[in-house]
């Protein structure tokens, strides 16, 4: 992962740097800002490369971002990219009249070449995730891809398929492999193309993007729930409007069963909590991951491990 802040640079040459060495040089847009602004000026961003695409999650304070026809020109891009704005909200324009607002938590979608204004709404200025997925990379090739101008998702169902994708693909580095990624990266190409009417839901491509997408949500789910002695799959299979057997199916392509999943997440949990709390009791911690009994949690937990709860936190000690 590659991270750079406006820190690094003297306050006064801070937004200048930001405008020509990191947007124009390296995201290939144009940075504008009041001069009497620019003094206060603070940007970051983090870069990672994941399943053939570039996921960028990006937090500055106010300023305006055009992609003109010069700038692509100079640095054309030829892909798709997949904005989930967490910030207060932000504005694109300049799409011959087609301006819209995104709201905080919505998703938005364009090709890169095609030019655009943009500017946060709130005070808060930018934060935002983007992935750009190379064209090339798409197995659903359509010339219809290049023609996407900026524009929000309308499908309120694809907003929590979308919100669990970009989730798991952030954690992709420490929980998943490379195949993994790749899965996510294609499922939200994918979900974006279903958005916009250039992949069919019902087509091979587009539910094999739905089933890496209810699984995802699937596991998000069960994460959030993990403190709940009675999570079971009848309650994620309502969550994501499917019935009980689609959700085992679900699973099925996945290297854990449901009922295993919840069981390994629980003990995942249970260990950071160890690490994070030494002086809380074990038996606390089992009954806060979900566990049934104290017995339960103990034998699941050395048939896992192959040792007792007691001893994986005696070990935590002696590295302290």
């Amino acid at each position: 992962m590659y991270r750079w802040c406006t820190d690094e640079v003297e306050p006064q040459d801070r937004f200048d740097y930001w405008r020509e060495v990191r947007s124009k040089g390296l995201f290939g847009v144009t940075a504008e800002l009041e001069r009497e602004r620019r003094a206060d000026f603070f940007g970051e961003f983090s870069l990672r490369q994941l399943g053939g695409a570039g996921l960028v999650e990006l937090k500055a304070s106010q300023y305006t971002v055009e992609r003109s026809s010069s700038d692509i020109a100079y640095a054309p891009g030829d892909s798709i990219c997949v904005y989930q704005q967490l910030g207060s909200g932000g504005w694109f324009g300049g799409m011959r009249g087609n301006d819209f607002a995104i709201a905080p938590g919505s998703f938005a979608t364009s090709h890169t070449d095609l030019p655009y204004r943009t500017a946060p709404l709130g005070a808060g200025g930018f934060h935002l995730r983007i992935l750009k997925i190379p064209v090339s990379g798409i197995p659903a090739q359509d010339k219809r891809m290049r023609e996407l101008a900026p524009r929000t998702f309308s499908d309120p169902t694809l907003a929590p398929l979308l919100g669990a994708c970009f989730a798991e693909l952030g954690d992709a580095s420490t929980d998943q492999g490379a195949s993994d990624a790749t899965s996510l990266v294609q499922a939200l190409a994918h979900l974006a193309l279903i958005e916009r009417g250039i992949v069919r839901p019902g087509s091979r491509r587009g539910q094999a993007a739905l089933r890496t997408a209810r699984l995802s949500r699937a596991r998000r789910l069960i994460a959030g729930q993990l403190q709940n002695p009675d999570l079971a799959p009848t309650m994620v299979a309502d969550e994501l409007g499917v019935s009980v057997r689609h959700l085992h199916i679900l699973f099925e392509t996945a290297a854990k069963s449901f009922s295993q999943t919840v069981t390994d997440e629980r003990l995942k949990q249970s260990r950071r909590l160890m690490r994070e709390a030494p002086e809380r009791l074990i038996a606390d911690i089992a009954t806060s991951c979900g566990f049934e009994s104290l017995a339960t949690y103990y034998r699941v937990f050395n048939a896992a491990y192959g040792m007792a709860p007691g001893d994986f936190r005696a070990q935590g000690s002696d590295r302290g």
